[in-house]
């Protein structure tokens, strides 16, 4: 991740301008034991299976990733010259640690891992655009059986 001092000023300025969205306090819930718990991966990693449409940027949708993928099958549409994405081509599990799940899972860490993940668009100018998508997520996630996201930004 870049830091504003090594971005463009105007860029830099651009983003520290960008108003914070206020947010309430909600009640504390106490979440399952990660032992019981099944894990979903949600990325802003723009990631997306080959035969998928690529992300534009500031896109607010989203790519459905299944859990069986081949890594081999996936791309990623996210570009910047604010990152490297060598780390992402040597091993994708530093955006996408689906394998890293899946150890967790074999050793009883987590209780499950989700049959489908979620991948975003990252570098949002204006996230509160993704708010309708986010609740959606969520939803979909609650279906699925989730209890838990890892949340991968990038």
């Amino acid at each position: 991740m870049v830091r504003t001092e090594d971005m463009h000023p105007d860029m830099a300025k651009n983003l520290l301008s960008l108003p914070l969205p206020e947010i309430e306090p909600q009640p504390w819930i106490t979440p399952k034991p990660l032992a019981e718990s099944t894990v979903a991966i949600v990325t802003t990693a723009g990631l997306h299976a080959h035969d998928d449409r690529t992300f534009n940027p500031g896109s607010v949708e989203y790519r459905l990733i299944p859990g069986d993928i081949d890594f081999d099958d996936l791309r990623m549409s996210h570009m910047s010259v604010n990152f490297d994405r060598s780390g992402f081509q040597q091993d994708i599990n530093t955006v996408f640690p689906l394998e890293r799940l899946r150890e967790l899972a074999e050793q009883g860490v987590i209780g499950g891992i989700s049959r489908y993940h979620y991948s975003f668009m990252g570098a949002q100018p204006e996230p509160t655009r993704l708010e309708k998508t986010g609740e959606e997520i969520g939803r979909l996630l609650a279906e699925d059986g989730v209890t838990a996201a890892f949340l991968t930004p990038v």
